[in-house]
């Protein structure tokens, strides 16, 4: 975020500025002008936007975002538009890719819980982990954050968790916008979005064209729930179920409340992706997110072929046994809304399926395979169960 702005309220928006009927020496506008005994100006601020916390809030943001600088930014925060030199004498026929995102209402529980500092790893993962599924480089990312009220303090908390994710897939935070939204959102609400914008070569473009018959299937685990299927999770946990986030949950272990597990950081991919196409043959890269595993692989195989999945080479995390009992949610509605412990899939030649195991495991991913592609018709097919307890 670079400054702050009111793009939207109750009632009017900000007046200022002369009528064509005035001259050039004009006094500013007052509330009810023309009527005796009325003369108070109105502000910004009585219609409840500071410009000053907002500036503030940048203040408290700024060693943040630096970390996050890359050789090629230009400048520094408080510009009209971030800059970018790209290098392209680094590249034969550089293409851009682009992505926005946003968080969804995994922010609600956000703001339930009165903690900001994670959602913003979230939203640069659902970003990043986009581009990088065409094989792209993250090089930038800008962010939008709307409030019914600039607190300073919580904007960066947000704007941290943003940075903190810029820097886990080594892309620069150039800018972005604070927009306050008094009477259009109460002061503790807040929504964000993000675009990313990358780079790949021409001929290196991950598409369903690469995929062929015999190439192994990688799954990477997720770190949770990531960030779809919140509206779901809220009703069957904290609307019918009645469960509390601050209630400790046993299978999560280590005294973990059922809070802390939804708000766990979406876990980013970009880096690793990017180390595992540079090191192996990757044909194509899932991200996994809203549609769940069949929805999203899907997405990369051409009409030719099959994915074949199997569910029992691995075992979700408990949270999703948890919201499948509370409920009694049917197996097919789960895998098309979750992502069921798996966050990425990759595709990668069967020669080339134990270099790629290790390059992911050398850094600190837990993979493992789980399927392959077959002759078929360009579907997904699931099989076997999941091991349970």
């Amino acid at each position: 975020m670079t400054h702050v702005t009111e793009r939207s309220g109750a009632g009017s928006g900000p007046v200022g500025g002369p009528s064509s009927t005035e001259g050039a020496g004009h006094q500013p506008w007052t509330a009810g002008a023309g009527r005796s005994g009325r003369k108070r100006s109105v502000s910004y601020a009585d219609a409840g936007v500071s410009i000053h916390a907002g500036d503030r809030a940048v203040e408290l943001l700024k060693s943040k975002v630096r970390q996050t600088r890359r050789p090629e930014v230009l400048g520094d925060l408080g510009g009209f538009a971030g800059l970018f030199r790209l290098d392209t004498k680094k590249y034969r026929s550089p293409v851009l890719a682009s992505s926005t995102d946003g968080v969804g209402t995994k922010l609600v529980i956000a703001q339930q819980l009165d903690i900001h500092d994670t959602v913003g790893i979230d939203l640069v993962a659902m970003v990043v982990d986009d581009l990088v599924a065409c094989g792209a480089e993250p090089l930038f990312l800008l962010d939008y954050i709307a409030t019914g009220e600039v607190v300073p303090e919580k904007v960066a908390e947000i704007g941290a968790g943003i940075a903190d994710g810029c820097r886990y897939a080594g892309c620069a935070l150039l800018g972005g916008e604070t927009a306050e939204h008094p009477g259009v959102l109460r002061p503790d609400e807040y929504d964000i979005s993000a675009t990313g914008v990358g780079v790949v070569e021409e001929d290196e473009i991950l598409s369903p064209e690469r995929v062929e018959v015999g190439d192994v299937v990688i799954a990477m685990r997720s770190s949770g729930l990531h960030s779809n299927g919140y509206s779901l999770v809220r009703h069957v946990l904290l609307g019918a179920g009645r469960m509390r986030l601050e209630t400790v949950v046993e299978e999560f272990g280590r005294q973990r409340t059922l809070g802390e597990e939804l708000l766990t950081p979406t876990r980013i991919y970009a880096q690793d992706c990017l180390k595992l196409i540079a090191e192996t043959e990757t044909r194509a890269l899932s991200h996994i997110t809203g549609g769940g595993i069949p929805g999203n692989l899907v997405r990369v195989l051409p009409e030719n072929v099959d994915a074949v999945v199997d569910r029992a080479s691995w075992k979700p995390q408990p949270i999703f046994d948890l919201i499948q009992a509370k409920g009694r949610i049917e197996d097919p509605e789960m895998e098309s809304t979750f992502n069921m412990g798996v966050g990425m899939f990759a595709i990668v030649s069967a020669e080339d399926a134990d270099r790629a195991l290790a390059t992911l495991t050398g850094r600190g991913v837990d993979a493992w395979q789980a399927g392959e592609i077959i002759e078929g018709t360009g579907q997904v097919q699931m099989i076997g169960q999941h091991t349970r307890g």
